[in-house]
């Protein structure tokens, strides 16, 4: 495979479209989907993007697709729109496919609530606030975890998602602060070596954070000779996304839905990368974006990420179903990493994304059912 010539189409898309436990995770019997609550063999899911403008006729054709050949859910973003949420569930449920309401959660573009509220950003060490000096690309749009009213503007979100029917659980994506480290193959793009934490890139200096990690550990970030070797101020920011994500997890629950989160390829890779420990948090599932091409590895690593996340939620009740780029594989090699992710513990395998899956990867899927 080329990786250099998906690389463009791929930032185009996504940079990626992803501490002790409390305690065992809060048992809820009053799921809204109960078709959750049964054991597949092996669950296959999709990622789309919703547009509001086509009409149901082209929805039901394409979920009736996905659906013909073996698909068992798709998420769907919707940008965070709980009426075209509510269109598009009955259609996928009518064509038997399980909905999941695709959120970007942290990473807010376009949000108009947002924009207007320049102070609920992230700031960087050299103390320029993601409102208007935004990392990598223009869409990176990262609020503050630690701020009350941007965390709870995303919880919203999250329960006004969660409260429609025939949605099998809330999705967080983008639940994390910007890349501290980008995937190898990605820094070409940029021209950038990343060998060290570098500050442009560091996340969250924001008064509120300096502030409240001041009042406890008696230290200010901002006046550190190397904050990235201070395991406090990195748990720090480790423990903000976590609290998002196990408030949004009662959120989610109170409602009769699950949680589930795209996350970075497993828990110590996320830590390093973003500050995002998922095998940590309250969560029904996890689809870790295992994208072998961005870390320019061959599909056997697929295998390898998978195995790693498995074994850091042994101890946990969290399913964890690996992610895979589809744009620019060939149908043998989407063969092989969905049986690397079998042969290592997944309970499944998401395809990113729905549009990408050629027919004869469809085929492939139908016949490994």
């Amino acid at each position: 495979m080329n990786t250099r010539t998906i690389l463009t189409f791929i930032l185009s898309l996504s940079l990626f479209s992803c501490l002790d436990n409390i305690g065992q995770k809060t048992a809820n019997t009053n799921l809204e989907s109960p078709h959750l609550e049964e054991e597949m063999d092996f669950k296959y899911w999709t990622w789309i993007t919703a547009d509001p403008d086509r009409d149901d006729a082209s929805y039901r054709d394409e979920f009736e697709k996905y659906a013909g050949h073996g698909l068992d859910a798709v998420l769907i973003n919707t940008n965070a729109d709980p009426v075209l949420l509510g269109r598009l569930a009955p259609l996928a449920k009518a064509a038997g496919l399980e909905l999941h309401a695709w959120l970007m959660a942290m990473c807010r573009p376009g949000d108009s609530v947002v924009r207007q509220q320049p102070d609920w950003y992230v700031v960087s060490r050299e103390g320029n606030s993601a409102f208007d000096h935004r990392p990598y690309v223009d869409y990176y749009e990262f609020l503050c975890p630690t701020r009350e009213a941007p965390r709870q503007h995303v919880l919203d979100l999250v329960e006004g998602l969660a409260k429609v029917k025939d949605v099998a659980s809330v999705h967080l994506d983008y639940i994390r602060y910007p890349d501290i480290f980008l995937p190898i193959g990605l820094l070409p793009k940029y021209d950038l070596v990343q060998d060290v934490e570098l500050p442009e890139f560091d996340f969250c200096y924001c008064d509120v954070c300096v502030a409240e990690f001041e009042k406890t550990h008696h230290k200010n970030p901002r006046e550190m000779d190397n904050p990235a070797i201070d395991m406090e101020w990195k748990q720090f920011r480790l423990n903000k996304i976590r609290e998002v994500v196990d408030l949004a997890y009662e959120l989610a629950h109170e409602n009769g839905k699950r949680l589930t989160a795209a996350v970075f390829p497993y828990p110590e890779m996320a830590d390093h990368m973003v500050r995002q420990r998922w095998d940590k948090w309250e969560v029904d599932a996890v689809l870790p974006m295992i994208y072998h091409q961005f870390y320019e590895e061959d599909t056997d690593w697929v295998g390898f990420a998978t195995a790693q996340g498995v074994q850091d939620l042994e101890h946990t009740t969290t399913e964890l179903h690996t992610g895979l780029f589809v744009p620019g594989m060939e149908a043998e090699e989407l063969r092989e990493a969905i049986s690397q992710a079998k042969r290592n513990g997944a309970k499944g395998v998401s395809f990113f994304d729905g549009p990408a899956l050629s027919d004869e990867m469809l085929q492939l899927i139908r016949d490994s059912k």
